[in-house]
């Protein structure tokens, strides 16, 4: 196992303390705040922790406050529900006594019934593009340097865009339509624990999908004088899956207005399952403090 994945699982084994409590540790890194999606993922999986015999299919979140990433962070959790066939639980991320996000999260005892699903978008394989380091190679004299040192720095989720031409030469051309493809996958094997994936798949939803709000506007969060920030974030689980398989991250933004942008986004297995939805409300601001672009 790669010490880069070794450390997300232990970011996502967070100490129980108690019946109900859990502490959840964070990754030593330069960040101004807590990653969103160790929170969803460090919640959901101290949620899980109290929960028997079902797996969870839904959940929701607020952030409410910037996370400390020096702090550790306290999650609570509340048995809302315990009925025949579902669970509910509430989870609360404390720091310095004030609650930074909250978490409410449904279990359940999966079912035979009607199945349905979206098809996956068309997609060129992701063994046929290039790898993070490839991209950072490749385009240093076109690709803004913050990009640059986010493809090349080594991460516990690989990514691919499907389309590389957002992230350079976007000035005189037309506005690109509001959606966008990523293939996505754990960088190194894991555990076979259908709950590591399910926490993995938490932690990655939160990457690039609020980015989405900006393709139409040929911007991006790497750009100094955007603002952006998740304020809530939904996510369902629909099938198996394996994280640490190719995982094509197909999103879009409906909308865009007052300065808060939503993002919607569709995990395929690579054969073409619909595994889980996401949908993403974030700010997107211009930053007064730094001149327009």
């Amino acid at each position: 196992m790669s010490a880069t994945i070794a450390k997300l699982l232990a970011i996502l084994d967070p100490e129980q303390i108690g019946e109900n409590s859990f502490r959840g540790h964070n990754p030593q890194a330069s960040r101004k705040r807590v990653f969103g999606g160790q929170l969803v993922a460090q919640a959901l999986v101290a949620a899980s922790r109290t929960v028997e015999e079902r797996a969870p299919h839904s959940l929701h979140g607020y952030f409410l406050l910037p996370g400390e990433p020096t702090t550790p962070i306290l999650y609570e959790v509340e048995r809302l529900r315990d009925g025949v066939s579902f669970a509910t639980r509430r989870c609360s991320a404390i720091q310095q006594g004030r609650t930074i996000f909250t978490l409410t999260a449904s279990f359940h005892a999966e079912q035979p019934g009607l199945e349905h699903a979206l098809a996956m978008p068309e997609a060129p394989d992701p063994d046929t593009l290039m790898s993070p380091a490839q991209m950072a190679e490749a385009f240093p004299r076109i690709m803004p340097t913050a990009v640059q040192r986010y493809f090349a720095q080594e991460r516990p989720i690989e990514m691919r865009p499907v389309d590389l031409s957002r992230y350079y030469g976007k000035d005189g051309r037309a506005p690109l339509s509001s959606h966008q493809n990523i293939w996505m996958r754990a960088s190194a094997r894991l555990p076979d624990d259908p709950a590591i994936h399910r926490a993995v798949l938490a932690w990655l939803s939160d990457m690039t999908l609020l980015d989405t709000a900006l393709v139409k506007h040929q911007r991006s969060v790497f750009d100094d004088d955007i603002q952006g920030a998740s304020l809530d974030h939904a996510l369902w689980f629909h099938r198996p899956f394996r994280a640490d398989d190719w995982l094509l991250y197909a999103q879009d933004s409906p909308n865009a207005t007052g300065g808060r942008g939503l993002a919607r986004g569709n995990l395929f297995s690579r054969d073409g399952r619909l595994v889980a939805s996401v949908v993403q409300e974030g700010l997107i601001r211009r930053r007064l403090d730094k001149p327009a672009r």
